[in-house]
């Protein structure tokens, strides 16, 4: 017997439904957050490093100037930064501030990402265990079923297995992909914001 899209469904039961939904969410929530890292990370990232080859020359003044014509993001935290009252120490606890809440908001639904890719082979599982309770007990109605008979009963419940691998590889994917570069940016950020402290300030002193 030949398995069509509809048959995969019917032998999967409610389970496999479920995590088709579980899917497009999952699929939503990668989608979300790359356009995101996109907007945020990426571009950010070069100009980051733009200003830190720059740095090297001493031009901090007009390195600044040039962040605020870039708008966005780092224009948003050089402002705040430069503008903060306290003294270094000060700004260095206002540096982790920020970096703390760049990291909350990048970290927005991952968690959910996390959760789809750890338990989304355990709910195909489940499907898989009810569907061969299902087969043995249709066995035991039939008791002179072939193996042609059990062999097929197997397959249909092996299918949401399948399908909870399927939803949670993705998942676990995006999620070590989002989490490593949300962190190798947090250090860019820390280290670039350092720099600008650094010689902005050395540089008033002087």
């Amino acid at each position: 017997m030949e398995f069509g899209l509809k048959e995969i469904i019917k032998a999967g039961g409610p389970i496999f439904i479920a995590l088709i939904f579980i899917s497009i969410y999952s699929v939503s929530i990668i989608i979300e957050k790359y356009f995101e890292f996109k907007n945020l990370i990426f571009k950010n990232s070069k100009i980051i490093t733009k200003i830190l080859q720059n740095l090297e020359n001493g031009k901090v003044k007009e390195i600044i100037k040039y962040s605020y014509t870039q708008k966005g993001q780092i224009y948003e935290i050089i402002t705040s930064l430069v503008n903060h009252p306290g003294s270094i120490k000060e700004k260095r606890e206002y540096i982790s501030s920020i970096i703390e809440y760049q990291t909350t908001n990048l970290s927005k639904k991952l968690n959910a990402l996390a959760t789809i890719g750890s338990t989304a082979p355990y709910i195909g599982l489940f499907g898989t265990v009810i569907g061969v309770i299902r087969a043995f007990k249709d066995i035991a109605q039939f008791q002179s079923a072939g193996p042609q008979v059990i062999a097929h009963g197997i397959s249909e419940a092996l299918i949401n297995t399948a399908m909870g691998l399927f939803v949670a590889i993705p998942a676990v994917i995006a999620y070590n992909y989002f989490v490593s570069r949300m962190n190798r940016y947090n250090q860019e950020l820390n280290y670039f914001l350092e720099q600008i402290i650094d010689k902005y300030y050395r540089n008033e002193n002087t």
